[in-house]
């Protein structure tokens, strides 16, 4: 493509889904991309930038952080074209520096985002209706193994029978971390591929320990009210019903830092105004991210970010 399609196919995309926001009552947000505070999380390095030779800030890895002390300041439903960056990823599908589209969407259930993703996909890529499939049955299905009740011994045995070697870290980490690992891989490996073919798949009902910052299940507390978005095998968008208890993402992500330290990776500062932001001012409701580019990306029939965008980090 030269550049001027490509321009014109993410304009028009853009459109597509700030219509469907708008019409829904949503508004646009604009939020820092540089910020003293940076949301932990296990598997993502952000960016430091240092500044005025003090502590460094941050390009912030998602809007999220700062989109959620928009909620508890009164915000309502809010979406936003977010610029977002991580280290060390880049490959066919990832960047150092890409596009979330990320909304928020106070006194909503994931039925509710089942709905609206259905709508967004819809409108962005001609799908029509929405697959929603839980952990169990899709690993179930495709990987042999109940991801609510297998101990490692049973997840390993599954990666072994789909002929995964696995990482020469695995031996290192502590048996919890493996087993959270060989989830994951099983996940990318085995079970995406198979995802959202002939229209979108919702894969919902996680196990705990991948719970991020979803709330669990109020009726058991066995699952996470989180959720997962393929769309021909590619992972096009992630959410939960949002864990709004201070005490409780503060657990998570103290959690996340030490898994950090155990991968050795440095430990993230404390996000102090996220944290007190959370509480009786924090709405219930649902966060989702979905990845713009990929978006784009499956509009455009195409299998790299890279076919539709005019620049990259390699020649930016």
């Amino acid at each position: 493509m030269t550049a001027r399609p490509i321009l014109e196919l993410r304009a028009s995309v853009r459109k597509r889904i700030r219509d469907v926001f708008d019409g829904l009552g949503f508004v646009e947000v604009d939020t820092p991309v540089l910020s003293r505070e940076v949301l932990p999380e296990a598997h993502i390095d952000p960016i430091a930038v240092p500044l005025d030779g003090g502590p460094p800030r941050f390009l912030q890895a998602s809007p999220e952080a700062l989109m959620k002390r928009l909620l508890a300041a009164g915000a309502g439903p809010i979406y936003q074209f977010a610029r977002s960056f991580r280290a060390g990823e880049r490959g066919r599908q990832h960047d150092l520096e890409f596009v979330l589209l990320e909304w928020y969407a106070p006194q909503t259930s994931l039925a509710d985002a089942a709905g609206l993703l259905d709508r967004l996909c819809g409108a962005a890529l001609g799908t029509q209706g929405i697959e929603r499939v839980s952990c169990r049955e899709a690993f179930l299905t495709h990987a042999g193994v109940d991801p609510l009740a297998a101990p490692l011994e049973e997840m390993h045995a599954a990666i072994g029978r789909a002929g995964i070697a696995m990482p020469a870290a695995w031996e290192a980490a502590a048996p919890a971390d493996r087993w959270d690992r060989a989830f994951e891989i099983l996940l990318a490996e085995v079970v995406q591929p198979r995802l959202g073919h002939g229209r979108p798949t919702l894969l919902e009902a996680w196990p705990v320990s991948q719970a991020a910052f979803a709330r669990l299940d109020p009726d058991t507390g066995h699952t996470a009210q989180r959720f997962e978005l393929f769309v021909g095998g590619v992972e096009l968008a992630n959410g939960w019903e949002e864990e709004t208890r201070r005490e409780i993402v503060a657990a998570r992500i103290a959690a996340a830092n030490a898994a950090r330290v155990a991968d050795g990776r440095p430990a993230l500062p404390e996000p102090a105004r996220l944290l007190a932001a959370h509480g009786a001012a924090m709405p219930d409701g649902v966060g989702a991210a979905l990845g713009f580019d990929r978006l784009v990306m499956l509009a455009a029939g195409a299998d790299s970010i890279d076919a539709v965008r005019c620049f990259s980090s390699t020649d930016a």
